[in-house]
């Protein structure tokens, strides 16, 4: 069995679309940053996507744990032309396109962006090297809001936008094992 301890970065701060740009955490929560890291198994490997805040967030959590190294594989989903842009100015450029992206999340996507379907692959092929890689371990990645619900879809097998209904904040852990063929949510959403 492979346990990932799913960990959403620190927080941003921006309220726009924040997908591949490389924004800064803000890890001042030392406390919850302390709780993070002893709830986290001792013993697991650390990965996180390459992008500066979950870089810092993996860094301040990784203690004595193997940090392996992190991966474009496990970026948030690209915003294409509307990252950084508020809903309300993507709502301008295309309000059909906004609302379905987000009603009926697949196959759309923003315009010079991604899907949520091209994200999902992307990660399940990253995921699927990890546990190739190394079976049979805790793995710890720490990662983005919609990289976290490719997974818990994948694991519930449901569609998409039931995937979207599900809350991932900052600096929870959300655990999901993976028992050959078989995946198992053991929590979603905990806040050590």
């Amino acid at each position: 069995m492979t346990r990932f301890w799913w960990v959403r970065h620190g927080p941003t701060h921006q309220n726009s679309f924040v997908g591949w740009s490389d924004v800064a955490a803000d890890l001042s929560d030392k406390g919850a940053i302390e709780r993070l890291q002893r709830h986290l198994p001792q013993n697991a490997l650390v990965i996180s996507s390459d992008l500066q805040r979950c870089v810092k967030t993996a860094d301040a959590i990784c203690g004595t744990r193997q940090r392996l190294p992190h991966t474009a594989d496990l970026r948030e989903m690209n915003f294409g032309d509307w990252e950084l842009k508020t809903f309300h100015q993507v709502e301008k450029m295309d309000a059909t396109l906004a609302r379905e992206y987000w009603a009926n999340p697949g196959h759309h996507a923003p315009p010079n962006g991604e899907s949520w379907n091209q994200t999902a692959e992307r990660v399940h092929a990253a995921i699927e090297r990890l546990m190739a890689n190394h079976p049979d371990r805790d793995i710890i990645v720490v990662a983005h809001f919609g990289v976290i619900l490719t997974q818990l879809q994948r694991a519930a097998q449901m569609a998409p936008a039931a995937a979207m209904s599900f809350v991932i904040d900052n600096l929870s852990v959300t655990q999901i094992d993976h028992l050959d063929p078989a995946w198992r949510i053991k929590g979603v959403n905990h806040k050590p």
